[in-house]
C-alpha cells in the first residue's frame, strides 16, 4: 500500500488492510526503525520537467582508481543511478539530459575526461518500458529451475576475504 501511495493517512491504510490504526502506525514505525523503509519522496516525470533524454553510460575504470571515481561520481548531478557491474564494463550510469547534445557533453566531456576512466560507451534509451521504485520478495513469482549450462555461477568469497582493506 505504501509503495503505491506513500502519503496515505494511517487511518486509511489501517482500513484498507483491515487492522487497527494503532497496529498500522506501529508497523510503519517498525519498518522505518528497521531501515526497511528508507524514506518517502515524490516520483517526478523527467520529461515533464525538461529532462526528456535518458541514456545509459557504461564506464570502464582503471584498476586501483575506484575510490576517486566514486567520489567524482557522487558530485555529478546528471547521474540518476549508478551500478557497479560485471562483464565488459565496470559501471553503468543512468543519466538524464535535456537533449542528445547533453548526453554527448556529459559522456565525452565529463565522464571520459576523468583520469580514472579508461573507456566510455553511451546509449540513448528509446523507451522506458518498466520503471519500479523497488521490488519486494512477494512480487517475485515462483519459477521452475532451469539448467544453467554456460551461465554465470556465483561463488562466495573465501573466509575472511571480505575483510581485506579497500585499496581504491
Amino acid at each position: 500500500m505504501l509503495r503505491d501511495d506513500g502519503r496515505i493517512p494511517i487511518a486509511a491504510l489501517a482500513e484498507r488492510i483491515g487492522i487497527s490504526r494503532a497496529t498500522a502506525y506501529s508497523r510503519v514505525e517498525a519498518l522505518l526503525q528497521d531501515g526497511v523503509i528508507t524514506g518517502f519522496s515524490a516520483r517526478v516525470d523527467p520529461a515533464k520537467v525538461g529532462l526528456s533524454i535518458c541514456a545509459l553510460v557504461f564506464v570502464t575504470v582503471h584498476p586501483q582508481s575506484w575510490a576517486s571515481f566514486r567520489e567524482a561520481l557522487v558530485e555529478m548531478a546528471e547521474v540518476e543511478y549508478c551500478a557497479v557491474t560485471t562483464g565488459e564494463h565496470d559501471a553503468m550510469l543512468l543519466i538524464r539530459a535535456t537533449d542528445v547534445g547533453g548526453v554527448h557533453d556529459f559522456a565525452t566531456g565529463v565522464v571520459a575526461g576523468l583520469p580514472e576512466v579508461k573507456a566510455v560507451v553511451s546509449v540513448v534509451v528509446l523507451d522506458e518500458v518498466v520503471r519500479r521504485p523497488y521490488v519486494l520478495p512477494a512480487d517475485l513469482p515462483e519459477r521452475p529451475s532451469v539448467a544453467r549450462l554456460g551461465m554465470t555461477r556465483w561463488t562466495r568469497a573465501a573466509e575472511g576475504r571480505d575483510a581485506l582493506p579497500d585499496r581504491g
